[in-house]
């Protein structure tokens, strides 16, 4: 004998004098209708479209569904919204408003030919993110291919884009900081400044822009790497703007006589930081009262 549930409409108790009823005819629903805010900015700006052309995908072009925009723009409004891991892709294959923001290009696709299609779970998007430098004939899947130099430039171009006109001057921020890795990840190192296992990638900002993110293993110094990473943002920017005053930031683990003296060749000014000791405290007891009263 077959149970046949029909009920429509469940009724509660009152609530302060207002009824209560539990229905099911709510529709497709998201918790998440406020990514398309970011969908508007990727309309605007063309971030994501950018970023895709500096990706390669050496599979079959008959077959590529989706494509490497869609992925990036699947992945980047995940983590915007707080969905920071592949595994939290499966879940969110059927959310309505997920998938009408994936084609980020403001194209009909969505409606047309992806209508009733899922989002790319987590062994699509590992086609994605887990594709090494080197793509070779024999590689099955991962196929989407990096060009890691193309993707630096665009920074440094997205950068330049938003400035209608030259600053004066602009401050390139240095930081490195943890980032903790957990189990037998390859590459993972004891940070004894941090206390545990983590990687220690690098940042270089200017504002609100990011002009680098570079993740590294933590068993080198904070400052490794970053006079070549300098030289490459900087040369892009005087290129565009050969007068713009720059001026690197950072704290002691970048004051490095590499850097500074490099900066002294090539017009760059710094303010960095110095390690403490009782000494160098002791010399400036009354500039560090000043600042303490100011």
């Amino acid at each position: 004998m077959r149970t046949q549930c029909n009920q429509e409409c469940f009724e509660f108790h009152p609530l302060s004098g207002r009824e209560g009823r539990g229905r099911f005819d709510g529709g497709a629903l998201s918790s998440d209708a406020g990514g398309l805010l970011l969908r508007e900015v990727e309309q605007r700006t063309g971030i994501m479209g950018q970023f895709a052309a500096c990706f390669t995908d050496h599979g079959n072009p008959e077959r590529l569904e989706p494509t490497v925009k869609e992925l990036i723009a699947q992945r980047v409004y995940a983590l915007a919204l707080g969905y920071a891991d592949r595994n939290d892709h499966d879940p969110l294959r059927g959310d309505p408003v997920l998938a009408e923001k994936r084609d980020p290009s403001g194209e009909s696709r969505a409606r047309e030919r992806d209508q009733g299609k899922a989002l790319a779970g987590k062994r699509t998007l590992n086609r994605l993110e887990l594709t090494g430098k080197e793509v070779s004939e024999e590689e099955r899947y991962q196929k989407m291919a990096l060009e890691e130099a193309a993707g630096d430039r665009r920074l440094g171009e997205l950068f330049l884009q938003a400035h209608q006109e030259p600053p004066q001057a602009i401050v390139l921020d240095l930081d490195a900081t943890d980032d903790p890795v957990h189990g037998n990840q390859e590459g993972r190192f004891f940070h004894g400044y941090y206390g545990h296992d983590c990687d220690l990638p690098r940042y270089i900002f200017c504002g609100d822009f990011l002009l680098c993110a570079r993740l590294r293993p933590s068993n080198i110094e904070a400052s490794t790497g970053s006079r070549e990473e300098l030289e490459r943002i900087v040369g892009q920017i005087r290129q565009a703007w050969p007068e713009v005053q720059i001026t690197l930031r950072g704290d002691a683990g970048f004051c490095r006589e590499e850097l500074m003296g490099w900066g002294e060749q090539n017009r760059v000014d710094d303010v960095l930081g110095l390690a403490k000791n009782e000494r160098r405290k002791a010399a400036i007891a009354p500039e560090l009262q000043e600042a303490a009263a100011e």
